[in-house]
């Protein structure tokens, strides 16, 4: 279920959403969500300043306190 809501937002938000990937890496009371997006859409994914990066990691957050378990968004390039 969050896999799903990372790539809906991420995918919401570029132009190229064919190039979308997320890998999900468990831990033991961690999640990392790695998100893969096109070199073109890092910035449209990132924001001014980070704040729409931010903005996702605080709804990714929300959603994981609501499961029981903490959530990470890692952008990577």
């Amino acid at each position: 279920m969050m896999k799903e809501l990372v790539e809906v937002m991420a995918r919401a938000l570029v132009d190229r959403p064919d190039e979308v990937a997320v890998k999900e890496v468990d831990g033991e009371k961690t999640t990392v969500f790695e998100l893969r997006v096109a070199a073109s859409d890092l910035g449209k994914v990132i924001g001014k300043q980070g704040k729409t990066a931010r903005a996702m990691r605080t709804i990714l957050s929300a959603a994981g306190t609501k499961v029981g378990k903490r959530s990470v968004l890692e952008i990577l390039e």
